[in-house]
């Protein structure tokens, strides 16, 4: 009897659930698999573009080029510079805009969500946008990519259902010690907000590092384009040769531009695949509390 508890007969519904479940993960992961592989293949190899579960020759020159190359570089510190600074605008104005519409005192509050709600349905069409970010004098200027996304209205209504799980005695006993409506935000919501935080920032801070649509459109200045558009003009238009008359340079032989695309491809990947892991836990946490109890 003991031994039929321990072992329960698995359904075929689970079984075919699972290797469903493994083919997806499949077709997920191995075209990130295989860049990375051809990545670390050496330039021949890589080349061929043959399917290959390990690389056949190892080679790091790839690697090298791309890191010696002073225009990636510098997307990358640009990449970086947007995704820091345009994440914690996007959470600070998100949650303060949040914070004043979950508050039922809000004068005019059903207004406010209905314009907020038009936002998220329509657009304007992107030759307003663009008339309208030029005469803002962002057209070809480094804030083009953060005052735009300063705020979503679906990121607000996450902030919003959260803080009205917090409790009304908080509020009321901060504001008894003499605290402002920014003092109870500041000092009592937004810490005992972290896992939305933590929610908020992790999607923002994926759109700001995969963007490149903004640099296409906006940004005309070499020094100023970020490193995922930097990729999109070199996989879409194969402007390899600069790159390459490094490698002739540096190796004495001629690296193929598909080696080099796959280096720049896992260097554009690999920070915001490291940095997810700690936060994923925040996230499911994020979402569901709101969704629950708002």
């Amino acid at each position: 009897m003991e031994s039929r508890g321990r072992f329960r007969r698995v359904g075929l519904f689970e079984v075919g659930n699972t290797l469903l479940m493994l083919a997806v993960c499949f077709i997920t992961l191995y075209p990130m698999w295989f860049v990375f592989i051809n990545s670390l293949n050496a330039p021949e190899r890589a080349l061929l573009g043959t399917i290959n579960w390990f690389p056949e020759a190892w080679s790091l020159d790839s690697y090298r080029v791309v890191f010696n190359d002073k225009n990636l570089m510098n997307g990358f510190y640009i990449t970086t510079l947007r995704t820091v600074i345009g994440t914690a605008a996007h959470v600070l104005f998100t949650a303060i805009v949040a914070y004043g519409m979950s508050r039922s005192n809000l004068i005019g509050r059903k207004f406010y969500m209905r314009i907020a709600l038009i936002t998220m349905l329509f657009s304007g069409g992107l030759i307003p946008t663009f008339l309208l970010m030029t005469k803002l004098g962002l057209y070809d200027n480094f804030w083009v990519f953060v005052i735009p996304g300063m705020y979503t209205f679906f990121n607000m209504v996450i902030f919003m259902s959260f803080f009205r799980t917090i409790p009304e005695s908080l509020e009321e006993s901060a504001k008894v010690d003499g605290a402002s409506d920014y003092g109870v935000l500041f000092r009592i919501v937004l810490p005992n907000s972290m896992a939305v935080i933590a929610t908020i920032s992790l999607f923002s801070a994926v759109y700001h590092w995969n963007d490149y649509y903004q640099g296409v459109i906006y940004i005309r200045t070499q020094e100023l384009l970020p490193l995922q558009t930097m990729l999109y003009k070199i996989i879409a238009e194969n402007s390899m040769s600069f790159m390459q008359q490094q490698a002739m340079a540096q190796f004495g032989a001629r690296l193929p531009g598909n080696s080099i695309k796959f280096a720049s491809m896992m260097v554009a990947t690999l920070p915001i695949l490291a940095f997810y892991p700690f936060i994923q836990r925040y996230l499911v946490k994020g979402v569901m509390i709101g969704a629950i109890k708002g």
